[in-house]
């Protein structure tokens, strides 16, 4: 059964009101309490009717909402709960919610396979564990990965409907070798998740060129009066198939053989570094594997990240960029 937003905002009132036990609570007083919490959050002076409030006592004891609230009056004046704990908002969902909840899950779970719905395995696996908690009575048995510090997540949901209609955009942004912001008027076609940071991409304003922006270097968003300029750089469904991270350096794509030792080759072999990894051979000295992408920044930081447990073979370019990373790396802990 729908309700208005007003009306949830009145039954959460009534419900904070009730579970106070320090206080008698008349019909006037949490009439009262609701007028007050209306016009604090949604500005609404006008005054509740007694009918309406008392329609949202009938409504919360009744099983429409699933609430069943046990609210009894004593003395024939105050209301309260009869059980000192109830709430509203402890109400478990129903078996109905769940099996709507679980069949949500199962239309999900068929676009798994699928390129543009990389994120939905992720949400599903929440789901479920929601789904799991609320029939259990536990705690929550998956912790996924957050930076609850990150910045530029308030700009998400204003990029993505700039994509979507189409929309230019005057964007201030400051890099990091920026001294200050500056604007940029630029025509958004991708959003893109790396490593928990997200990334516009995109072309400026009369520029024929591919930009990233991270969203957490952009200071301010506003709409850009300019015809909005087509996409015809790039496309988004097979631009990063032979990339790591988001920097496209504009090399060719290259066959890259790495040796990973024994001891952490079954790492690399159930994480893959990229999709196009493949098995050359298994000797004592450890496995070789075959990836497919151009050299960038992210995948000499890939490669180093894995320290002494993996070592280039070829291309001899990329060798030699690795080595010297590493000695640089050594001469911080020299004399």
């Amino acid at each position: 059964m729908p309700v208005n937003r007003n009306a949830l905002i009145r039954y959460r009132t009534i419900d904070k009101c009730l579970q106070n036990r320090y206080r008698k609570w008349t019909l006037e007083d949490l009439i009262d309490a609701c007028s007050d919490t209306l016009y604090e959050y949604e500005g609404i002076d006008k005054g509740i009717s007694r009918r309406s409030v008392q329609m949202d006592i009938q409504m919360m004891r009744s099983e429409k909402l699933g609430y069943k609230a046990p609210i009894i009056v004593v003395d024939k004046k105050y209301y309260t709960y009869e059980d000192p704990d109830y709430s509203i908002s402890n109400i478990p969902l129903t078996d109905q919610d769940l099996g709507m909840l679980n069949g949500v899950v199962d239309i999900l779970k068929q676009f798994k396979g699928f390129s543009h719905f990389n994120g939905v395995s992720e949400m599903v696996s929440k789901l479920e564990d929601q789904i799991y908690t609320s029939k259990s009575h536990t705690t929550p048995v998956i912790d996924f990965e957050k930076n609850e510090d990150l910045r530029g997540l308030e700009h998400l949901d204003v990029l993505y409907h700039a994509i979507i209609d189409k929309q230019p955009l005057t964007i201030t942004y400051q890099s990091f070798k920026a001294r200050q912001a500056g604007d940029i008027v630029f025509h958004p076609y991708l959003l893109k998740q790396y490593r928990n940071r997200w990334f516009l991409l995109g072309t400026p304003n009369h520029r024929n060129q591919l930009l990233n922006l991270a969203l957490d270097r952009i200071q301010g968003i506003e709409k850009a009066s300019v015809p909005y300029m087509e996409n015809e750089l790039f496309d988004t469904q097979t631009y990063f198939k032979h990339l790591i991270g988001v920097t496209d350096s504009r090399s060719d794509v290259l066959e890259v053989h790495l040796l990973v030792d024994p001891a952490h080759a079954p790492y690399v072999l159930t994480k893959p570094i990229h999709p196009t990894q493949e098995i050359v051979a298994k000797t004592e000295a450890g496995t070789t594997i075959c990836i497919q992408v151009k050299h960038n920044f992210e995948l000499e930081r890939e490669i180093l990240g894995f320290g002494d447990n993996v070592k280039v073979l070829k291309p001899s370019r990329l060798a030699r960029s690795i080595k010297y990373r590493l000695m640089k790396a050594l001469e911080q802990y020299q004399g």
